[in-house]
Order: C-alpha cells, then sequence, then structure tokens
C-alpha cells in the first residue's frame, strides 16, 4: 500500500472519529449545497460526501431541490456509519429546534395581566385552547370562562370565535388564560385588548382630602 494511500485511510478515520463526535453532541454546524442527487441533495463535511434527504432539508415540505443549490443550511448529523461511508444530515431537526427555542422565548415575555384578543382553535371538556398567533396558543380552563357555572366550554364558545382574553399565569412554557376576569373589568379593558394595569397611577387610584371637602361649607 502507497504510503499516500495510507495517509488518505488515516484521515478518512479521523474525519468519520470526529464526525461521530459531532453527532453525538447534536452540533449544529453549516454547509453549503453542492448538488442535487436522487430524493435529496449533497454536501461534504470534513472531507466526507454527505447526504441530506429532501425531506430533511426543512420543517417546510421541499418540491424542488435544485433550488437549494449553493443555499447554506444548518445542520446536524443523524447517521454516521463508517462502514458503509454513510453520512447523513438533517435541517428539519434544527430548524424544529429554532423554532421551538423562538416560541418558548415568546411565550416566557409574556406577562400576567396583559388583555390579548384571539381565537378560539379547539375545544375540549376542561376548556378552550386560544391561538393567539405567531403558533402561540393558550388554555382557558373552564372555570374561566364565565362568571356563571357551566357544564360545557360550547355553552361559551365555539371554534373560530373572537374572544379577549387576559393572562393569568405563564409557566412551562404554557399559556393559562381567563374571560371571565374581564366580565367585571372597566369597559376600556374589554373594549381594548390593553393591559390597564400600566396606566394605573398612584395619583388617580387616591382622592386628596381637599377633593372631599370640596363644596362643604363650614361656619
Amino acid at each position: 500500500m502507497s504510503e499516500e494511500k495510507k495517509e488518505t485511510m488515516n484521515g478518512d478515520a479521523q474525519a468519520w472519529d470526529k464526525l461521530a463526535k459531532m453527532m453525538e453532541n447534536k452540533e449544529v454546524f453549516t454547509v453549503q449545497i453542492l448538488e442535487t442527487v436522487k430524493a435529496g441533495v449533497v454536501t461534504y463535511v470534513e472531507g466526507i460526501r454527505a447526504f441530506i434527504p429532501a425531506s430533511q432539508l426543512s420543517d417546510a415540505y421541499v418540491e424542488d431541490t435544485s433550488e437549494w443549490i449553493d443555499k447554506d443550511v444548518e445542520v446536524r448529523i443523524i447517521t454516521c456509519d463508517p462502514e458503509k461511508k454513510r453520512l447523513v444530515l438533517s435541517g428539519k431537526e434544527v430548524a424544529r429546534g429554532r423554532r421551538r427555542e423562538e416560541r418558548r422565548r415568546r411565550i416566557d415575555a409574556m406577562q400576567p395581566g396583559t388583555v390579548l384578543e384571539g381565537t378560539v382553535q379547539t375545544i375540549k371538556p376542561y376548556g378552550a385552547f386560544v391561538d393567539l398567533g405567531d403558533g402561540i396558543d393558550g388554555l382557558v380552563h373552564i372555570s374561566q370562562m364565565s362568571q356563571k357555572r357551566i357544564n360545557d366550554p360550547s355553552e361559551v364558545v365555539k371554534e373560530g370565535d373572537k374572544v379577549k382574553v387576559r393572562i393569568i399565569k405563564v409557566a412551562d412554557g404554557k399559556i393559562s388564560l381567563s374571560m371571565k376576569i374581564l366580565e367585571d373589568a372597566p369597559v376600556q379593558d374589554r373594549e381594548e385588548p390593553v393591559d390597564v394595569s400600566l396606566y394605573t397611577t398612584k395619583e388617580n387610584a387616591t382622592t386628596s382630602l381637599a377633593d372631599l371637602l370640596k363644596g362643604f361649607k363650614f361656619d
């Protein structure tokens, strides 16, 4: 065996070892798509040919893989088999992870007390899920749907209804909402989706002694 071939084999072995560690650590990295093949696209990682199935290019449906040529894609390794010289990457897994992170970030940024408008998405025996937009939804538990006692959420709402809700709790990536709180809220709460607590001050929440005595005559 020639020295050149030995060096190539040693280099390949080191590359496969590195790729195996990258897969174990679920490392995310960027590759450039070089060509299309049947059912997917091809790139190279550490000098090793890698295949990305069309179904793994994105978290959205990919119809024409030729549109991805020369594009940079964030991926991670899902198959690393040096014996079969098989290296498979996935962009879908990374995209889904990014979407989950962004969703969690937006949910964590929501503040209890905020009034929002949403659309009733699904109704369950225990309450209704309300779509708040941007892929975020929250649950209005049946106990938070009306001041009156109800036996089924469908007594109050149906799917597709536009409703005003107030956030009452944000925990573990879940949002708890209330409709009944707004039934006794000031008119501006019911008409406009705003957090009225932002506009409450100590000054307008109290009455001065001078105001109380105004209009009275003293002997």
